[in-house]
């Protein structure tokens, strides 16, 4: 077939469909489509420290304007909005926020529906929020952002402080002492240049367990350590048996720390005072020793032989229950003096 009469044949058919809807019936409906729509998210960092904010830029195609956006991040179990905003004639709009806690977050955009469009989710974009706690050193006593965000990395390790509070006050100072007692930095509850390197390295003690629940009693490293399955779960800082020796009754002792493999005997909760102190709570794993609270935990060995923890702590670990009757506790390491 030649190209002419291959030009005249499509020629026909144009006609014919242009006929074909010529003689269609005025009332017939018409169907209007539209693009599916759909959305882009990109942030203009998907790294920050807390307190930044971070832009969120979203496209929303077809590009029109008027398109209601939803900036929207993943919490527990549901999508919170964070920001929200119209498109403008471009399909274009820039959402700003800030996330003041450490951790990694799903972001994502909501573009609500419309006369001709429906609901659209665009893809999700991880931002990493990383402590802003640097540049500067940190004392107890200290409030802010930055106390904020040290708290915030201590908690996520596992060194407890209660909750963050962005106060600088004694359960930071013990988690700062059970930190640098594990990086091996002399323990003086300061934030300088080598604390802040052990806390983005993320050091945690070595444990001895490796299957079941245990609490663990480093005489070496003076910490308390609750450990899962061989992962550590807790650390708190701790004053053992101080190796000097002292009178009770006439007699002379040593005070030490016995080492063994015991566990959870007996509890009194309240006070428990002898000849040699107060003990607050007291959950006892052999014979007098106990894990007990105390108002004076210094990052030294003082104690007669029992493990102190603050009131703050062993109050903790009472409304947690994680120290119930029979948990293993297992006491290894030197104590000073020895």
């Amino acid at each position: 077939m030649t190209r002419r009469r291959i030009t005249q044949r499509r020629l026909v058919i144009g006609f014919a469909v242009l006929a074909l809807a010529a003689v269609a019936p005025a009332g017939a409906a018409t169907t209007v489509r539209v693009r599916s729509p759909h959305a882009t998210l990109s942030l203009s960092s998907t790294t920050l420290l807390t307190g930044q904010s971070v832009a969120a830029s979203i496209v929303v195609q077809p590009r029109i304007a008027g398109r209601l956006v939803t900036l929207q991040r993943q919490g527990a179990g549901h999508w919170r909005n964070l920001a929200e905003a119209v498109t403008n004639a471009r399909g274009r709009v820039v959402l700003h926020t800030t996330i003041t806690a450490i951790g990694n977050y799903k972001l994502r955009a909501s573009v609500a529906a419309n006369a001709v469009a429906p609901l659209n989710i665009s893809p999700t974009v991880v931002l990493d929020i990383e402590p802003n706690y640097g540049g500067s050193l940190l004392v107890p006593g200290q409030s802010g952002a930055k106390i904020t965000a040290l708290q915030q990395r201590l908690t996520q390790l596992g060194y407890w402080v209660g909750t963050p509070d962005g106060y600088f006050g004694d359960a930071t100072e013990e988690a700062i002492f059970a930190l640098q007692k594990v990086a091996g930095i002399p323990p003086n509850g300061e934030v300088g240049a080598s604390t802040v390197a052990a806390l983005e390295a993320g050091d945690l003690p070595a444990v001895r367990s490796t299957s079941g629940y245990k609490i663990e009693i480093n005489l070496t490293k003076d910490l308390v350590i609750f450990v899962n399955n061989g992962v550590v779960e807790y650390v708190l800082n701790t004053s053992t048996g101080g190796g000097y020796t002292y009178v009770e009754n006439g007699v002379s002792d040593v005070a030490t720390t016995p080492s063994g493999m015991f566990s959870i005997i007996s509890a009194v909760n309240g006070t428990v005072t002898d000849t040699l102190g107060t003990l607050w709570r007291p959950r006892f794993f052999y014979e007098g020793f106990a894990i007990h609270g105390d108002t004076y935990v210094p990052a030294i060995a003082v104690s007669h032989g029992c493990a102190r923890v603050s009131n703050e702590a062993i109050d903790w670990i009472w409304a947690h229950n994680l120290a119930p009757i029979g948990t293993p506790v297992w006491v290894y390491g030197t104590t000073p003096g020895q």
